[in-house]
């Protein structure tokens, strides 16, 4: 065996275990940061995600790099992506029911995502409360925006919510106000 069939096997060694990471979810949230990959596939991680991105392209998926305090990573931005989370996304929507969720609760989420994107991206959590509770039981409204806040979807600082990582990463933001607004 030479040399350029080794390293072959060992990039296809380092994409299966770099797809097992994204697919195979071990926490509360999606996804693996940068720093697990470097650890598990070694310092050449970016190459392997990029080797990863083009099978799943045939797929309709693709990783994204997400930082969990700002948004999308643009490509010369290797180094910060250690402290970013790498995870897999469809990049368009084949089936609707993909989440597994109730209806209800992903119409909650619409809703908040819907309500603090038309006040240009901060609101308070009062008004939030306020304006789910005209349509769903005010205990489901205070349990589904904490549990927001936990998955990602929404962020908050001083009782203000915004958009959470997560929501950059999975959601169509204009799609979801084309859909609302027809």
């Amino acid at each position: 065996m030479d040399a350029e069939e080794e390293s072959g096997i060992r990039t296809e060694r380092k994409v299966k275990k770099a797809a097992q990471l994204l697919f195979f979810r071990r926490h509360r949230i999606p996804g693996v940061k940068g720093w697990e990959l470097k650890k598990a596939l070694g310092d050449d991680y970016v190459e392997v995600i990029a080797v990863l991105n083009s099978v799943l392209d045939t797929l309709g998926m693709e990783v994204k790099l997400i930082s969990e305090e700002g948004g999308e990573k643009e490509e010369g931005e290797e180094k910060k992506a250690e402290r970013d989370r790498f995870m897999i996304v469809l990049k368009s929507p084949v089936i609707e029911k993909a989440s597994g969720e109730r209806i209800d609760n992903i119409a909650m989420l619409s809703a908040t995502l819907a309500y603090i994107i038309s006040k240009q991206g901060k609101v308070p959590r009062k008004a939030v409360e306020e304006f789910l509770s005209d349509k769903f039981p005010k205990q489901r409204v205070y349990f589904a925006i904490d549990r927001y806040i936990k998955q990602g979807y929404v962020g908050e600082d001083d009782k203000a919510l915004y958009i959470g990582w997560r929501t950059r990463a999975e959601v169509d933001r204009k799609a979801l106000l084309d859909l609302i607004l027809s």
